[in-house]
């Protein structure tokens, strides 16, 4: 026991070393709590000077509750759980069991509050997200945007996505967009898309006036049904919100639109760089239309580039 450690008690002026606040210590606990109000030190120092004894005393190492969970383990449940949304804890824990992994299903349960993990019914709900995943090769989603020109008069341009493909159709431009052109536009584009048609089974739209039931009257004969988004819900149409956002990104935010047939030109040539050219990033670094031939670099080549829209947007190639 270190004797050099000493304190000076407050009331007596000498010096306890740790033999004796032992013995201080000790003979306290053989008096009546009543009495302990006559010794010259607190009974709260009495107490932490019997605790530090006891430490002291038994050096052993405590292991209090249950053992920690490997990250190993914790990791694992995680991922399954993330990986399959139908899946509850005691699912997980069969899962686990079978890889050789002993570890509790209250465990499992454990893992999965602490990481704010919501109970399988709850995340096997399939979200707009999911659905238009899952569907993509055959949902197609309209939507507007709109413009404003020099003069401040407002343009609307409707367009259409294939959500597999991520090809483009830029349906029409209108300073006055009725459900009469609407309907038009539907019935242009399900003749551009020809065979490819038959392959979509779902339209997305929003709940737009201008949509009307003539509209989707058109697509219901060629077998599509027309699925309308929430009410402000832009994620239950991600694909087409996003295709907005490039296009204004890479081009309308960059220049100035002085009326109808100028945006409708504009358009026209992005689309063609869009499907044609742009690479996209869900689709492996290919355009829309899949790529022109495949792609070598040969040594030596000069690459030279080709500007379009003014030179807002550049197409690189390699010279023959």
């Amino acid at each position: 026991m270190n004797r050099q450690l000493t304190t000076r008690s407050s009331s007596s002026g000498t010096v306890q070393d740790w033999a004796d606040r032992a013995v201080l210590a000790g003979l306290a606990r053989l008096l009546p709590r009543r009495l302990w109000g006559g010794l010259f030190v607190r009974p709260g120092t009495l107490l932490c000077w019997h605790r530090v004894l006891v430490r002291r005393r038994w050096t052993y190492l405590s292991r209090r509750g249950r053992p920690s969970i490997a990250a190993e383990i914790r990791s694992l449940v995680l991922r399954l759980a993330r990986e399959n949304s139908t899946w509850g804890y005691r699912r997980i824990h069969g899962e686990l069991r079978r890889l050789g992994y002993r570890v509790g299903a209250s465990t499992v349960w454990a893992i999965l509050k602490r990481a704010g993990i919501d109970p399988a019914p709850t995340r096997s709900a399939v979200t707009w997200r999911q659905f238009l995943r899952c569907q993509a090769r055959g949902v197609l989603a309209v939507d507007f945007f709109s413009v404003d020109t020099v003069s401040l008069r407002r343009l609307y341009v409707l367009f259409a996505i294939e959500v597999g493909s991520r090809r483009v159709h830029v349906l029409g431009v209108t300073a006055y967009p009725v459900g009469e052109w609407v309907a038009q536009q539907a019935r242009n584009v399900l003749m551009e898309l020809g065979e490819r048609a038959d392959s979509l089974r779902f339209l997305v739209r929003d709940r737009d006036a201008t949509f009307t039931a003539v509209f989707d009257a058109v697509f219901a004969a060629a077998g599509i049904k027309v699925l309308k988004s929430p009410v402000r819900a832009p994620r239950a149409n991600a694909y087409a919100e996003c295709w907005v956002a490039t296009v204004r990104r890479d081009l309308l935010d960059r220049m100035l639109i002085f009326g109808h047939r100028h945006l409708q030109s504009v358009m026209t040539e992005y689309v063609d760089h869009y499907n044609a050219r742009r690479p996209h990033r869900s689709l492996g670094q290919v355009p829309p239309f899949g790529p022109a031939q495949p792609p070598v670099a040969l040594a030596g080549r000069r690459v030279v580039r080709r500007d379009r829209l003014g030179g807002l947007i550049g197409e690189y190639s390699q010279a023959a």
